[in-house]
Formats: C-alpha cells, sequence, structure tokens
C-alpha cells in the first residue's frame, strides 16, 4: 500500500555525492525539523525525465525555495555516481540528487514499478510530494505513462 498524505515518510538511507564519493544520508538528514520538495523519477537520463521533469524543477528552483521550502529533493533508483553525473548534466546545482539504489525507500513508499519490460528492473513511480518536518502533506503520483501533476508549475501552485 502507497504512503498517503499526513503519514510519516519511513526510515531510510539512502545515498548521494559528497566530496566526490557517494555518502549515506538518511531520511532525518533529508526531512527532519524541514519543508522539502520530494520528486521521483523512473531514471536517470531517461526521455521524460531529462527533457522535461527535473528541468522543471531547475527552472523553478528559486520560485519554489521562496515559498518556505529549504529544500528539493530528486530521487531515482540509481547510484548516486549516475544522479551526480546527471545533476551535473542538467545544471542541477539548486537541488539535492539522491539516489536509491536498491529502491529500499521506494518499496518502503509502496510506490516502486516494474521496468522490467524496458529493462530497467524495479524502479520508482514518477511522482513529487511536499514534506513538512518527515511527514507528506501533499503527495502527486503520475498515472502511467503521464507526466502532469509531479510537474514542478503543479508543485508550486501546491505549495
Amino acid at each position: 500500500m502507497a504512503i498517503e498524505e499526513g503519514q510519516k515518510l519511513p526510515e531510510a538511507t539512502l545515498h548521494m555525492m559528497q566530496e566526490g564519493r557517494p555518502a549515506a544520508v538518511t531520511t532525518d538528514d533529508l526531512f527532519a525539523g524541514k519543508k522539502v520538495v520530494l520528486f521521483a523519477v523512473p531514471g536517470a537520463f531517461t526521455p521524460t525525465c531529462s527533457q522535461a521533469h527535473l528541468p522543471g524543477y531547475v527552472v523553478n528552483a528559486d520560485a519554489i525555495k521562496a515559498k518556505g521550502v529549504d529544500s528539493i529533493v530528486c530521487l531515482s533508483v540509481n547510484d548516486a555516481f549516475v544522479m551526480d553525473a546527471w545533476g551535473q548534466n542538467a545544471n542541477a546545482e539548486e537541488l539535492l540528487m539522491v539516489g536509491d539504489g536498491n529502491g529500499d525507500f521506494t518499496s518502503a513508499l509502496g510506490l516502486e514499478m516494474d521496468g522490467s519490460g524496458f529493462g530497467l528492473g524495479t524502479r520508482s513511480q514518477r511522482y513529487a510530494m511536499i514534506v513538512d518536518d518527515g511527514t507528506v502533506t501533499k503527495l502527486a503520483v503520475e498515472d502511467p505513462g503521464q507526466f502532469e501533476v509531479s510537474a514542478a508549475e503543479a508543485i508550486l501552485e501546491a505549495l
């Protein structure tokens, strides 16, 4: 069952690049005492993710943060190296590029999808959420093949 608005995020350890190497970051590190926009994509460097989803958050980062958001987290079931390279490629310096390499956090959220038909294995569904001190206050999960409700513009409007 997928996480719902009003629920606390599950505890998990994720990874992101720090000082040139992957470093563990916990959900407490990312969300405790903060207002965070988290958006997740099925895969780094994939078409919709690279051409629309990530760029929307890069372009709107300042406007999102102006609404009282402490950080914007981009999450994918990829490793920290891939997420870092993708962020650099997309000029995403204002975002935290976080890898859920084993998909543990994604699975705990109940937001995984089967991408094995495309050779991707288990990945994350496309979604965005607003998280206030570890509690989901807004959750926008896309229907398969869609890209509307999790776009930066939609989340900016929800803020």
